[in-house]
């Protein structure tokens, strides 16, 4: 299981989501808190067009952080062709890296699922548009999901954020998704998440916090904080027989393609 304390690192981590203006104890300590730690690149992801404006500002103003803006499933009914203007002018930053985080969720079904599939469908445009990386958020709906990435999505590069779908990792292999796991994966409940994770293809893992959710062991119900991305990291060494700056090398170099990101924009 994952370490009880917090593991050392000598190459760098990127946390590849989190909601970091979510996070109550201040942006700019989990920032510092992440690089004392070792984490050197945040991805902030935007779920509505205020979210996706503070993280375009976060992103501006500090080193390492970059930007999604997006549209989440629970506030599908919202899209409309304004908002998707706003997303689009928001994501011509030069530091905004994908759409997303868009969708579906038909675990809470807090939009109509028809809503869902049109705002997952305008996003996976809008994306395509940009030539912009496209991250995805599926809950018990991973039949549709790859289903509308089959017919709407070819050719995005794709990540599949918080991966919850053990069942796809053979066909995220075949499509060249990039897979990402979150501290969930430390759960003693998540065995078939384990074992998802031993089957993915070395050059599609990622590793992520989606802070402040999804605390991983030993700091399960607590905020989560993108420095304990290490630990999701040391979990999954442990499941592949790597050591932990294998998984840090490895996942860093490829958060750097799945974002289109230079060696020299992974560091800030």
């Amino acid at each position: 299981m994952s370490p009880a304390v917090e593991p050392v690192l000598s190459a760098p981590l990127v946390d590849s989501h989190c909601h970091l203006e979510m996070i109550e104890s201040g942006v700019e300590a989990a920032v510092a808190g992440a690089a004392a730690a070792g984490v050197g690149t945040i991805v902030s992801i935007g779920i509505d067009v205020p979210s996706s404006q503070l993280a375009v500002g976060l992103a501006r103003r500090l080193p390492g952080v970059y930007a999604t803006v997006g549209l989440h499933p629970h506030d599908a009914t919202a899209c409309n062709g304004r908002l998707l203007g706003e997303l689009e002018r928001l994501a011509r930053e030069p530091k905004v890296v994908a759409v997303g985080e868009c969708g579906l969720d038909y675990y809470r079904d807090l939009a109509p699922r028809d809503d869902q599939r049109r705002a997952f469908i305008a996003q996976m445009g809008l994306a395509r548009s940009l030539g912009r990386t496209l991250v995805v958020h599926t809950r018990e709906a991973s039949a549709d999901t790859f289903r509308l990435l089959d017919e709407f999505g070819a050719g995005l590069r794709v990540v599949m954020h918080c991966f919850s779908a053990p069942e796809y990792v053979e066909e995220c292999n075949r499509r060249d998704y990039f897979v990402s796991f979150a501290g969930n994966l430390t759960y003693k409940s998540a065995a078939s998440l384990r074992e998802a994770a031993r089957g993915v293809r070395d050059d599609l893992l990622l590793v992520e916090t989606d802070a402040p959710f999804l605390a991983p062991v030993p700091h399960r119900g607590k905020d989560n904080e993108p420095a304990w991305v290490a630990l999701t990291a040391a979990q999954l060494a442990e499941v592949r027989g790597w050591d932990l700056d294998t998984v840090a090398r490895v996942t860093t170099a490829n958060a750097r393609r799945a974002f289109g990101l230079s060696a020299g924009r992974a560091d800030g």
